[in-house]
């Protein structure tokens, strides 16, 4: 049986940056204001020789006053409805307060094994604190700083103990010490490699919702109230036989709106999903116009290199869906021709419709996003677009264009060898990469075109 560590406790005790420090790289966005995490975040640790799924956790708010804060602490029970154990993390700056109190009560209703954790501990613990803690009941904490990593190593010999007191039968697998990260596919995975798609928008375009219906549960927290998201959540699932692993973005504003820490946070968090993933599906809302910023989104997705499939979503409150999807189509054509050809897919998240189209579609960009062409073809075709076409002289003498080939895909990627390529217009470089597109029918991809002298 696979072991799930979920890290609970109450809001700014350092959950996030613990989480942070066992998966070993930066995944959840760390603030010292509280309440950062909403959703609960998972990611796997291998390291001392152990392999475990940990899962971080919003603040535990024992007395919810919102819609929001209800909701949130919905998704913290769904995250301990999923654990094999948890890490019960108090902060040994500020002692224990009522709350811890109240939360271990709660903790003992789950009949899960529990290691108590002493988050902050760089400094000298107070005698009160070492007093205080027994009132929990849960033994001696394991006092560790998950800022500065000390500790650690003691908390790990408490997981592995923790692993160890399942039934044999249902023990996690424990991988060789000399276990690499990058050999984590291969021994953890297996060798299916998921296809990893970024969902991006502006704020209150239904990302969430829309990852909700793939998925077929409330994974996400979703709402009327915009930037409810802050974390680019990770969820690895089958969508319709397709192993794919999703990501979940904040909302991205314009950039002179960004003026809060962690709206910028998200925001970085949402650009790195998207170096991270393969396809990106830019997610617009169609009751609102067609905004600058989406196509400055979708933009910047296609110069990262990316595929891009566009989705509009709330397709269901739109009254005249021939005359609205002429419009999109047109504005999307005379703004983006750099994604000459893209088809727009029209959604419903809340009523789940048109959501095969879409996979369809996702498919088809990642074919195309791989897609090779063979040398011979690609000179038969620039033998012919340079007779349609020739390209222009430079100081009496005419640029040659004498061969071309495919170096790489993910995006295609061409290698155009002539004379003087720093002489050659872009119009007509342009024109060649419009070419390619429209003759090897590489719709929805990015095209990079090099010129190389010879």
């Amino acid at each position: 049986m696979d072991i799930s560590l979920s890290i609970v406790g109450r809001p700014n005790v350092g959950k996030s940056t613990l989480f942070n420090r066992l998966v070993g790289k930066r995944t959840a966005i760390v603030n010292n204001s509280p309440g950062v995490t909403r959703d609960f975040q998972e990611g796997k640790s291998v390291t001392y020789g152990m392999s475990f799924k940990v899962i971080d956790t919003a603040g535990w708010d024992t007395r919810p006053e919102s819609e929001l804060d209800e909701n949130i602490f919905r998704m913290t029970r769904k995250a301990l409805e999923n654990s094999t154990a948890l890490l019960f993390t108090v902060d040994a700056r500020t002692g224990i307060l009522p709350v811890d109190l109240e939360i271990s009560q709660r903790l003992r209703k789950q009949n899960l094994p529990v290691i108590l954790v002493a988050n902050k501990s760089e400094s000298r613990i107070h005698d009160c604190f070492e007093t205080d803690v027994r009132r929990l009941g849960w033994g001696e904490p394991v006092y560790i700083s998950a800022e500065h990593g000390t500790g650690i190593s003691n908390l790990m010999e408490q997981i592995q103990q923790c692993m160890y007191s399942f039934p044999s039968e249902e023990e996690v697998a424990v991988l060789p010490e000399a276990t690499q990260a990058k050999d984590w596919d291969a021994a953890v995975l297996g060798n299916t490699k998921p296809l990893r798609i970024a969902v991006i928008g502006r704020p209150n375009a239904g990302k969430s919702s829309l990852i909700n219906q793939i998925v077929g549960d409330e994974r996400l927290l979703t709402g009327t109230t915009p930037g409810i998201t802050r974390d680019a959540i990770s969820i690895r699932t089958k969508w319709e036989g397709t192993e794919v692993e999703i990501y979940d973005t904040a909302g991205m504003r314009r950039k002179s709106r960004v003026v809060d820490d962690i709206e910028k946070e998200s925001v970085s968090e949402g650009l790195r999903a998207i170096r991270f993933s393969e396809i990106v599906i830019v997610l617009i809302d169609a009751t609102s116009p067609l905004d600058t910023q989406d196509l400055r989104i979708a933009d910047m997705a296609e110069r990262e290199g990316r595929g891009v499939v566009i989705a509009i979503n709330k397709w269901d409150l739109v009254k005249d869906k021939t005359a609205r999807q002429r419009e999109l189509n047109h504005k999307i054509e005379t703004s983006l021709p750099q994604l000459k050809g893209i088809k727009l897919v029209c959604v419903s998240a809340l009523y789940k419709r048109g959501l095969m189209s879409l996979l369809r579609e996702v498919r088809n960009i990642h074919e195309i996003w791989n897609y090779r062409v063979s040398t011979g073809e690609l000179n038969k075709w620039l033998e012919h677009m340079v007779y349609k076409h020739p390209p222009p002289a430079v100081a009496g003498l005419r640029i040659k264009l004498r061969f071309i080939s495919q170096i790489n895909n993910r995006p295609p990627t061409f290698v155009l060898k002539c004379s003087k390529p720093k002489a050659l217009p872009t119009s007509y470089k342009r024109y060649l990469i419009n070419g390619l597109r429209n003759r090897f029918n590489l719709r929805g991809t990015p095209i990079r075109l090099l010129l190389r002298n010879h």
